[in-house]
């Protein structure tokens, strides 16, 4: 009998420490969430990155510049990681390498990681970037390699600790808005104090998620905007205004982690600008929105999580001919295009063709019952409204995801040509413009991922 009772215990010990995590797992009936952040201040002045026209590296500080990560757990222990920082954006290699590593230490495929920037113009050059506008070598200069390992590993050190933070929360979900974005294709900012009509496309959506903790805190916040972070042209590193209106919302919520993810901004400015003043300006404002709708009563979102990744081929035009781009070299005189140019031109002598598409990134979430699409590149807002046509206005678009290797225009800006449509490759490295095949082949992958992850389109809004 003693022995019989010994057994018994013996087993239920083992019950208890080696198969109730996975039945609690399995049972768990809410959200898990945790956040962390890393100061990514470079220590040393590198060049910033998002003006040609910049002459120098950095010289100084106005705020400090952050990444920050919001891990979600739901109740069958799906889970998803969102990164925010303060860079202008993830080159292709870098995200890659990031991933790798997540993939590799904690399980987690693309589909559950989204790397967002707030494309801020004041923050620092990486690796793989930008790399024909600068009068150096990026990819050889010592300092800026060490700043992006640095940074890399700053990635997978707060992914980390937000998954080891996992607490019980509730997750709410709400929509502001706020006017400061300026579509800057249809203004004319040197015109802009004596007009009394400004032209759009525009989308003034300021989407808030919410996560309380056990004991009715707010833990944190995940706020967005689409509009450029071009306040600031200096040379001291800034969040710019994103920057500032997490610093003001941790003021008014002492303990909460603030998340701004950039939305469809690229052709989309804080106008008018130029000085920290209205970088502040505009950031107590983007704050006072979010404050607003946290004030108000929120949609409270039930604890599934579904991911879906995938990544499409977008073509490209013809690219140019040794010939052609020896013209561009003989005939220009701004000197990124002169480097781009010469760069593509020994690249071609050197046998290698020049690419003819890029693979794009597209991804899906949907938390609770609220989609959330998130893009590559610099995304222009008419795909935010495009998206919010077929899906709904409750959704969530970020642009400025993955992997940011140029704008992304819609066919409209495609034929109209101009900065985002025709010229703004060559600020990438991209060869050339792309072609109007693009636009339907988003909308397709991104109905067919919405599709995975069981979104259908609203008959409402697509009507």
């Amino acid at each position: 009998m003693q022995k019989s009772v010994f057994v018994y215990m013996l087993m239920l010990v083992f019950f208890i420490g080696g198969c109730w995590p996975s039945e609690k797992n399995k049972n768990h009936t809410g959200w898990k969430a945790g956040t962390a952040r890393a100061k990514i201040t470079p220590e040393k002045n590198i060049w910033q990155a998002g003006y040609a026209s910049r002459e120098h590296a950095a010289e100084g500080k106005i705020t400090d510049l952050w990444a920050k990560a919001l891990a979600l757990e739901d109740s069958t222990g799906n889970r998803a990681v969102l990164v925010t920082t303060d860079i202008i954006g993830f080159p292709k290699p870098v995200a890659d390498r990031v991933r790798t590593r997540l993939q590799a230490e904690f399980n987690l495929s693309p589909a559950q990681i989204i790397l967002n920037s707030s494309h801020t113009h004041s923050g620092p050059v990486l690796a793989d970037g930008l790399v024909d506008i600068y009068p150096i070598d990026i990819n050889g200069d010592e300092n800026i390699l060490a700043y992006t390992k640095s940074f890399e590993n700053n990635i997978v050190k707060i992914v980390a600790n937000a998954i080891q933070s996992l607490q019980p929360a509730t997750l709410y979900f709400g929509n502001g808005v706020t006017r400061f974005q300026v579509n800057r294709r249809n203004n004319n900012e040197r015109t802009l104090a004596s007009q009394t009509e400004l032209k759009g496309p525009n989308d003034f959506a300021v989407p808030v998620i919410k996560i309380v903790d056990g004991q009715g805190n707010i833990k944190a916040v995940a706020f967005g905007y689409a509009c450029h972070p071009t306040v600031l042209s200096g040379y001291d590193w800034c969040g710019d205004y994103p920057g500032f209106a997490q610093i003001e919302l941790e003021k008014m919520y002492p303990g909460t982690e603030a998340l701004f993810f950039q939305g469809a901004g690229g052709n989309q400015n804080p106008l008018p600008r130029r000085s920290i003043p209205l970088a502040k300006q505009y950031g107590l404002t983007l704050a006072a929105a979010v404050e607003r709708v946290l004030s108000e009563d929120m949609k409270k979102l039930s604890p599934t999580l579904v991911t879906a990744y995938s990544e499409i081929d977008l073509p490209l035009l013809t690219p140019p001919t040794k010939e052609e781009l020896q013209k561009v070299i003989d005939e220009t005189d701004v000197e990124y295009i002169k480097r781009w140019a010469t760069r593509l031109k020994k690249q071609i002598e050197s046998g290698k063709p020049l690419i003819t598409s890029y693979p794009y990134p597209l991804q899906v979430w949907k938390i609770g019952d609220v989609p959330v699409m998130s893009l590559g590149g610099e995304l222009l807002v008419e795909y935010s409204l495009g998206l919010k046509n077929m899906f709904g206005r409750d959704i969530i678009v970020m642009g400025y995801c993955n992997d940011v290797m140029g704008y992304i225009p819609p066919v409209t800006v495609l034929r109209e040509g101009g900065y985002e449509g025709a010229t703004s490759q060559m600020a990438f490295g991209l060869p050339c413009p792309w072609s109007e095949e693009i636009e339907p082949l988003i909308y397709r992958g991104m109905e067919n991922l919405a599709s995975q992850a069981g979104i259908v389109p609203s008959p409402a809004e697509s009507k």
